[in-house]
């Protein structure tokens, strides 16, 4: 049964607890009242708990395929996002509609590292629950574009050597052979069981974590 859930939610997606839409959440409530059945009461086969999840799973697949080419059924699933803050003011009707408080917003905006309400243009209260804000203009980050300082891409490092097992799928998408890895481990005089983590980037820059020494 363990098995079959972990399968079943795997089937659903990807999303976090806190991503999952309402109808999401309520076909993963149910999944795990329904596994709970056969688990507590040994006379019920264990296929009715295993059927009932598989049909629950088929139907919010086909509600999510139905949503994406639907708009209405999107809405009549997964509601709208309501603006909370429109052009710097707050939307009061909006607050009660989605019933929230002003204590609730000043939470949420904090969430999103804004401390003062006079700095939000929007805020986009989403069907998942989240804020998205979007500062006024004068309080946005100066990036170094706007400096106009040039910059490199910024590289993505991968955990090549955990524990000291290597990882082959980090190796292929780096594009490096593990005879080129043994060259690396040599230049930095380390043996691949005194590893505890290392990686590397597109250019081959490394970040080496030893093992601890226990005694």
């Amino acid at each position: 049964m363990y098995v079959f859930v972990t399968l079943a939610i795997r089937l659903m997606g990807k999303r976090q607890i806190g991503d999952l839409q309402p109808n999401e959440l309520v076909v993963t409530i149910l999944i795990s009242e329904i596994a709970a059945i056969p688990l507590q009461d040994p006379t019920r086969p264990l296929l009715s708990g295993v059927a009932a999840i598989f049909i629950l799973v088929v139907l919010e697949i086909i509600i999510s395929v139905a949503a994406m080419k639907s708009q209405a059924v999107r809405k009549l699933m997964s509601g709208r996002a309501a603006v909370i803050i429109r052009n710097g003011k707050i939307d009061e009707a909006a607050m009660k509609r989605v019933r929230i408080t002003v204590l609730d917003l000043i939470e949420l905006l904090r969430q999103n590292s804004v401390f003062d309400i006079s700095e939000v243009a929007y805020a986009v209260l989403e069907v998942n629950g989240n804020l998205s804000v979007l500062r006024r203009s004068e309080y946005d980050s100066v990036t170094k574009k706007d400096m106009e300082v040039s910059t490199k891409e910024n590289l993505l490092p991968l955990p090549v050597i955990c524990d000291g097992t290597v990882i082959k799928e980090s190796l292929d998408a780096l594009f490096i052979k593990e005879n080129e890895l043994n060259k690396i481990l040599k230049k930095q005089k380390v043996r691949m069981d005194e590893i505890f983590i290392l990686t590397l980037d597109h250019e081959k820059n490394v970040l080496l974590i030893r093992k601890e020494n226990k005694k």
